[in-house]
């Protein structure tokens, strides 16, 4: 079935096996979808280069914009067993995206977009995509083009585009980080700064993801908070609190 006829239609119904917390875990499509909207995308493989550098890290990024325009959950799908998938997930720290294995490809199937990879050695896998679902009703389905001249496209099932096609007019907020060390009030207040600001930041803690080498390298200084917002360097929590009010 084309994708085209699939919209306003309901999502196949298929029962996911899952590993979770060492046992078997059952989830069904009504499960992830029923009384819900929800925004799909699936990807050719845990671990591969575009998907673990752009695809599911931005979905994994904009879950807080997503549930602002009334999105229940972000779901990504491959055709992975679930120990994989689950490894993928740790591995990329996404837990605002509800990651499912559909390891024997039969939503995939389902859905029309199972393709043969068998000359590359990965077999049966999904086609790239992504579609926005309402109560279990396909609403809106993205789909890579198949005559863009890749065997990977990746053009319009990113989550930008997602996003900007349920509120045409959203804006992107700049990316920020923010180096942190622990038992910082300081760091505390630059965090809370950021979040009352509406801006979602990524933290890196000095002694489990950096060091005070990697500060000083980065930024000249040695203490913390360091804070950088769409890649400039904006300094400490006093810094913060002027970006903020010159802001204005």
């Amino acid at each position: 079935m084309a994708f085209s006829d699939m919209i306003g239609k309901q999502v196949p119904s298929v029962t996911f096996h899952t590993q979770q917390q060492g046992k078997w875990v059952d989830i069904s499509t009504d499960e992830l979808f029923k009384g819900k909207k929800v925004v799909l995308f699936a990807l050719p493989g845990a671990f591969t280069p575009t998907c673990s550098s752009l695809h599911l890290p931005r979905y994994n990024e904009l879950a807080t914009e997503f549930a602002k325009l009334g999105v229940d959950d972000i779901v990504c799908v491959s055709v992975n067993d679930t120990f994989v998938m689950n490894a993928w997930a740790k591995d990329q720290d996404c837990s605002n995206v509800t990651v499912i294995p559909d390891g024997n490809g039969e939503f995939t199937e389902a859905m029309g977009r199972l393709i043969d990879d068998s000359a590359i050695g990965f077999g049966k896998r999904s086609w790239r995509y992504s579609m926005l679902v309402d109560d279990g009703k396909i609403v809106k389905i993205f789909d890579e083009p198949k005559d863009s001249g890749s065997d990977d496209p990746y053009e319009v099932s990113d989550a930008d585009t997602m996003i900007k096609y349920i509120d045409p007019n959203w804006q992107d907020k700049p990316s920020v980080s923010i180096f942190t060390k622990p038992g910082c009030p300081h760091c505390t207040k630059a965090k809370e700064t950021l979040t009352q600001k509406g801006f979602e930041f990524e933290e890196i803690v000095l002694g489990k993801d950096a060091s005070i080498t990697s500060v000083r390298a980065i930024t000249g200084r040695e203490t913390t908070p360091q804070v950088f917002i769409g890649g400039k360097h904006i300094g400490g929590n006093d810094d913060l609190q002027k970006y903020f009010a010159n802001a204005k």
